[in-house]
């Protein structure tokens, strides 16, 4: 076979130009490495997206009725009910309503601090042995919030900041109104529960 020539031959047949070396398979080439470039850009977009659209949940309410009410036990994503020493001062945890009503688990945080350290704003009567239960779910666009600065609850979604040691009062970024509190109380069993519902509309809207 002739150098000049880089060809394939075909069982009793004439020869053809390699696909490998013409210039139609150079463009081939160019073409499916395009194509590879493309598609590892759209997922790298695509794994992107996900966290960021998870950042910006946003809680759907259907259920119009009570969240809470007297006596409904607070639980932990696994049902446990919450018992004085489940958190230590300075921390947090989301809880729900026992039984869950089908409201998106109707999220609640529930925060503690020293009893001195909560301001006027704060409901001392709906607190006990240092916690006090905030609704999670924005005041301004109704995403939930979870992230934090040192003591101050922020909502991801447009940077909403809320100080729970003073009544869930809004700090920073555009909710209109405080995380409306929650009243709860240590049950004869010894866990917590609620006392009543939110004082005051959960999530976006209300006042």
């Amino acid at each position: 076979m002739s150098d000049e020539c880089p060809c394939e031959r075909e069982a009793d047949g004439p020869a053809r130009p390699s696909i490998y070396t013409d210039d139609r398979a150079e463009v081939e080439r160019r073409d499916i490495a395009k194509l590879l470039a493309t598609v590892g850009g759209l997922s790298a977009l695509a794994s992107l997206a996900a966290p960021l659209a998870g950042l910006q949940q946003v809680f759907q309410r259907t259920y119009t009725g009570p969240i809470y009410g007297d006596g409904i036990p607070l639980v932990d994503g696994e049902g446990n009910r919450i018992t004085p020493d489940r958190l230590a001062e300075g921390e947090q945890l989301t809880v729900f309503p026992e039984p869950r009503p089908g409201i998106g688990d109707a999220p609640t945080l529930l925060v503690r601090f020293p009893e001195t350290k909560y301001g006027d704003a704060t409901e001392l009567a709906y607190t006990v042995e240092g916690y006090a239960a905030y609704s999670k779910v924005c005041t301004h666009a109704g995403c939930t919030v979870s992230d934090r600065e040192d003591d101050t609850l922020v909502c991801p979604c447009h940077y909403g900041k809320f100080d729970p040691t003073n009544g869930a009062t809004v700090t920073g970024g555009p909710p209109p109104r405080p995380l409306p509190q929650l009243p709860i109380t240590l049950a004869s069993e010894g866990h917590l529960i609620a006392t009543g519902d939110f004082e005051g509309s959960v999530g976006a809207g209300g006042e």
